[in-house]
């Protein structure tokens, strides 16, 4: 088998495993097997084949760290899940006391209890969501 072939190969190898992983270092590697068959088509000798491959794997890697690094240490920007609600505004759908009550919020019904216990908010009003515990909304009256 012709060594660009097992370059090319390894490649498309290292480059199906990066999309089962996802680690970005098996990608380099496969990139770096992908520039490494290329030079063996031209017909280098083998050892010029390894420095090849060595240097372009390192180099991939090298630039690639600072990206990600800066990548992980952004915060994130965009809310999930429960975290996602909070801040918004809804409904009361039945009198929320401390003892319970119910509130639209998003188009979803939730549990609620007022975020001050003394409070007893009335159906109908525009609460704000404090916090989330559980399934439970903690909700203020709007302004």
């Amino acid at each position: 088998m012709d060594g660009w072939l097992v370059w090319l190969l390894l490649g498309l190898f290292l480059g199906a495993a990066e999309l089962l992983v996802l680690t970005a270092a098996l990608g380099v590697l496969g990139v770096a097997a992908l520039i490494t068959s290329g030079v063996a088509a031209i017909g280098l000798p083998a050892p010029v084949q390894v420095v090849v491959f060595t240097v372009a794997s390192v180099l991939g890697l090298v630039l690639l760290r600072p990206l990600a690094r800066d990548h992980l240490r952004k915060p994130q920007t965009v809310r999930f899940g429960v975290d996602a609600i909070v801040g918004e505004s809804g409904y009361v759908v039945s009198e929320v006391s401390r003892h319970g009550g119910r509130v639209r919020i998003a188009g979803e019904e939730w549990t609620a209890r007022p975020f001050d216990d003394s409070l007893v908010i009335p159906e109908g009003t525009t609460v704000d969501v404090m916090r989330i515990s559980g399934s439970t909304a903690f909700v203020y009256p709007g302004e």
